[in-house]
C-alpha cells in the first residue's frame, strides 16, 4: 500500500524534493502509526526541502517537524485506533521521517494527546512554533519577569513563532514591542497584541556591548547581532530567551550585559522536551491564544504546494503559520 508524501533525496550532495507515492513497507521502526491531517511549513523545514541547510541527517526523508492526526493502529496499549494526537521535535523530519506526508509511523512515548478544547487544524497553527513560544514565555515566567517590569520585545516577529510569542504575551498583560523588516505587516503585528512596532535594522547591525536599558525582557527568533543588540539592551535581572537563528547562528556579543547588569540568556530548545514540559507548553497556549488570533495567523496551503513554498519560507515572505492540509 502506498500514501502520498513529500520525499527528500540527495544525489552528489544535491537535495531533490518531490510528491511522491511513499511505499508504507519504507516507514521506520515504531509501535504507532498515524494517519496524519494537518503538519506546518517551518524555517527548518525549509532548509530541508531546499537543501539550503544540513538538516536532514538519513536518506532518503520526509520533512516535516510537526503533525496532528488520528491513530490508525497502535501495538503500544497506550494508544488506541482512533485517538487524536500531536507531535513536535524529536528530530522529526530531520533524522526520522516526518509529517508531510499521509502516514507517520513512531514511538508511542513521543505522542501528545490533542489538547482539550483543540482540533488537529489548531494544533498545527500553534505547531513547533507555538510551542517553541511557550517554552520561551515559560522561561520568563519562571525568571521572575513580570508586566510591572516593562516592556517585552520580540524578534522576527512576523513569523511563526514571533507571532504566538506576541499573542501568548500580550494576553498574559505584557506591553510587546515587535520588531520586524516588513512595513506591511504592522497591522497584522498589532491585531496580535503588539503595542509597538520597531524597525529590525536597529537591531540587525553591530552595536555597543552595553545599551540604554530598554527591555525588560526578550524573546529572539533571530540570533547574531539581532541577538548581541537584544541582550546589550535588557534591564538589569532581565531575561532572554533564544530560540533561533534566521540571521545567523553566531552571537557577536561581550559578557558586559550578563557580569554588569546579571542579564539571563536561556536558550529553548523544543526539538527534545520532556512531555512534562511539552504539556506545560500546549497547556499555555490553549489558555490563552483565542480562536480569533489563531485565525488570522494562518495561512493553508495544500501538500502539493509545499515544495514551492518552503522557498518562501527561507526568503521572509511568509507570515505567522503556513498550515499544510495533507489529509484529503
Amino acid at each position: 500500500m502506498t500514501f502520498k508524501g513529500i520525499q527528500l533525496t540527495q544525489h552528489d550532495r544535491v537535495t531533490h524534493a518531490e510528491l511522491a507515492d511513499i511505499d508504507e513497507a519504507g516507514l521506520p521502526d515504531g509501535d504507532v502509526d498515524v494517519d496524519v491531517e494537518w503538519s506546518t511549513l517551518n524555517y527548518k523545514d525549509g532548509l530541508a526541502i531546499t537543501g539550503k541547510g544540513a538538516v536532514v541527517r538519513s536518506w532518503p526523508m520526509v520533512p516535516g517537524i510537526d503533525f496532528a492526526g488520528t491513530v490508525r493502529e497502535s501495538r503500544n496499549p497506550a494508544w488506541q485506533a482512533g485517538d487524536k494526537v500531536v507531535l513536535t521535535g524529536w528530530g522529526l523530519g530531520e533524522t526520522r521521517w516526518g509529517g508531510l506526508a499521509e502516514r507517520v509511523r513512531v514511538p508511542a512515548e513521543w505522542l501528545l494527546k490533542l489538547p482539550a478544547g483543540i482540533s488537529a487544524r489548531d494544533a498545527m497553527v500553534h505547531g513547533t512554533a507555538g510551542v517553541t513560544a511557550a517554552l520561551c514565555v515559560l522561561a520568563l515566567q519562571k525568571h521572575g519577569v513580570t508586566p510591572e517590569q516593562g516592556e517585552v520585545l520580540v524578534t522576527g516577529s512576523a513569523g511563526g513563532v514571533g507571532s504566538v510569542a506576541i499573542a501568548l504575551l500580550a494576553s498574559l498583560g505584557f506591553q510587546v514591542v515587535a520588531s520586524t523588516g516588513r512595513t506591511s505587516e504592522h497591522a497584522y503585528l498589532q491585531a496580535l497584541g503588539a503595542a509597538r512596532v520597531v524597525d529590525r535594522t536597529t537591531l540587525s547591525e553591530p552595536g555597543k556591548p552595553l545599551q540604554k536599558e530598554s527591555w525588560a525582557a526578550v524573546v529572539d527568533t533571530v540570533g547574531s547581532h539581532t541577538l548581541a543588540n537584544a541582550c546589550a539592551a535588557t534591564k538589569s535581572d532581565g531575561a532572554v530567551a533564544a530560540c533561533g537563528l534566521a540571521q545567523g547562528a553566531d552571537f557577536p556579543s561581550t559578557v558586559m550585559p550578563f557580569i554588569l547588569r546579571g542579564v539571563c540568556l536561556y536558550g529553548i530548545n523544543s526539538v527534545y522536551q520532556s512531555n512534562a514540559h511539552r504539556a506545560a507548553a500546549w497547556a499555555l497556549l490553549a489558555q490563552h491564544v483565542s480562536a480569533q488570533r489563531l485565525a488570522s495567523m494562518a495561512v493553508e496551503i495544500p501538500l502539493s504546494a509545499a515544495i514551492a513554498t518552503a522557498s518562501a519560507v527561507l526568503a521572509g515572505q511568509t507570515r505567522g503559520r503556513t498550515l499544510v492540509k495533507v489529509a484529503g
